[in-house]
């Protein structure tokens, strides 16, 4: 063995102990951060249920746990050899390089702030954004997150949240629930608003006050329009508009009330029968 053999050998022991013990010390790091962050993140969290915001709550347990585990993973690299100087100056320019870049992100930051510091809705509310409605599980920098009435989940931009209606179904503990209908033109108005007031005051789930409305909207085409509204707790707000149109059917049919159906009426033309018998007069003669 030569003397070259002989030095590179020992510098590669030297070399493998080396990479050895900084992967000892990486997994030890490890092994006592996750006991910390543990709990650490149960401690944020009994902290966070003092916040009379939920959102706000959610935000602060999610930076928190973010930034704890950035640090660790910046400690395990420092292990290695990476200087956190270096590091943190690349991240720096990474993060100015990104946020100049995706405008759509940072817009929807700042839309969460808005919408965070405007609270025109809470986590647990139901919304409707423009066709879509859910219930909301949680708000955070970039996003809404939705949960529909069947079970699916949806991912809504803050900024799409900032520049669309949004419209809070639970802000209120009652609501009104609105059926619009038509009565005949031949069928008595006054004894078909009478009616819809009794089916009204009798819904198990009406409220007395406010007092139901009975409103005639107008003249159509194939009767006259009525909306009837009753005010119901918000909770029960569909299982009241189940029951009041189960019940209108079920009393106009019983009453002889008529819910006039869109028809049509065709009209054969006068000019078409004259020339349909002058053609049969010609085949005869």
């Amino acid at each position: 063995m030569t003397v070259n053999e002989y030095l590179t050998g020992v510098f590669d022991q030297v070399g493998m102990a080396g990479l050895i013990s900084q992967i000892v010390r990486a997994v030890l790091i490890i092994i006592v951060a996750i006991p910390i962050l543990a709990l650490l993140n149960k401690g944020i969290k009994k902290l966070s249920k003092g916040i009379p915001s939920l959102q706000v709550a959610q935000i602060l347990v999610k930076t928190v746990r973010y930034i704890s585990f950035l640090i660790v993973v910046l400690m395990v690299l420092h292990e290695f050899g990476f200087k956190l100087s270096a590091l943190l100056g690349v991240a720096g320019v990474f993060g100015v390089a990104i946020s100049f870049a995706s405008q759509t992100s940072m817009s929807n930051i700042i839309s969460g702030i808005f919408l965070i510091s405007e609270k025109p809705f809470g986590v647990g509310d139901s919304v409707q954004v423009d066709d879509v409605v859910g219930r909301i599980e949680s708000i955070d920098l970039l996003s809404i997150k939705l949960k529909t009435p069947d079970n699916r989940f949806i991912r809504v931009p803050n900024e799409t949240m900032i520049k669309s209606e949004v419209i809070n179904l639970t802000r209120y503990p009652i609501r009104r629930v609105n059926v619009k209908l038509m009565v005949s033109y031949n069928d008595d108005l006054e004894r078909a608003m009478q009616l819809l007031r009794d089916i009204a005051e009798g819904a198990s789930l009406s409220l007395k006050d406010p007092q139901p409305l009975v409103l005639l909207q107008g003249f159509e085409q194939y009767g006259v329009s009525i909306l009837l509204g009753v005010w119901a707790e918000t909770k029960n707000y569909w299982d009241l508009q189940n029951e009041l149109i189960l019940t209108i059917k079920q009393e106009f049919i019983k009453t002889g009330m008529e819910i006039p159906l869109p028809s049509i009426t065709v009209h054969q033309s006068m000019d078409r029968e004259i020339r349909n018998i002058t053609t049969n007069q010609n085949k005869e003669g």
